[in-house]
């Protein structure tokens, strides 16, 4: 009799698990640290630390023996769903790095001038605009105009490369959308960005 009801335990935890949804969340709080990291070494050349993992926090109770033959099965079997609900997000990768040094170089040779004269801002799409191309003297306007063009591909480079990085290209609009609100964040005083809708303001 134990024998019959252990088997039918098993067969209901095996349908159980078959039920799983495996649904993949965005890792906002992993996107984050990112945008975070990659538009300081852009901006600043440096980027705020992330807090450490508490090494004091409580470790998990180790399970009781007196777990129940389904529940141990199923302790085998959901892990691996759980753990895909949670994933991390993989930023280092060949490609981001190249969009990583020509974003700094531009920043430095030509994008940061444009920021700091208010020719151009931060739009609330994670790109770059010109705001007051009046402020370009007319023989540089060409240039100028090229820079943002630049920049623009390269930031939309830099949040397909992360989502396709990750197997997700769904999540270039929400990589984006935390770019987009971190460069605002990143930016200096005086710079022009545009709030959410769509105004330009001065930082």
């Amino acid at each position: 009799m134990r024998k019959l009801a252990c088997t039918i335990l098993a067969m209901l935890a095996i349908a159980l698990v078959g039920c799983v949804t495996i649904n993949v969340y965005f890792p906002e709080a992993a996107a984050q640290k990112a945008a975070d990291q990659f538009i300081g070494t852009v901006l600043d050349g440096s980027a705020h630390k992330a807090p450490a993992a508490d090494k004091n926090a409580p470790a998990q109770d180790n399970p009781s023996p007196a777990h129940q033959p389904s529940a141990m099965l199923l302790d085998l079997l959901v892990p691996a769903a759980q753990a895909a609900e949670v994933p991390n997000l993989r930023v280092q990768t060949p490609a981001v790095q190249a969009i990583h040094e020509r974003m700094r170089t531009r920043f430095e040779t030509s994008l940061k001038a444009l920021l700091d004269s208010g020719a151009a801002g931060f739009t609330r799409d994670g790109m770059v605009a010109m705001r007051d191309a009046a402020k370009v003297p007319l023989a540089e306007r060409a240039q100028a105009n090229a820079t943002v063009a630049d920049e623009n591909r390269d930031r939309a480079a830099l949040y397909r490369e992360i989502a396709n990085a990750n197997n997700h290209p769904e999540w270039e609009a929400q990589i984006r959308a935390t770019f987009a609100q971190t460069w605002i964040e990143h930016a200096h005083a005086g710079w022009y960005y545009q709030d959410a809708a769509g105004a330009w303001r001065r930082k």
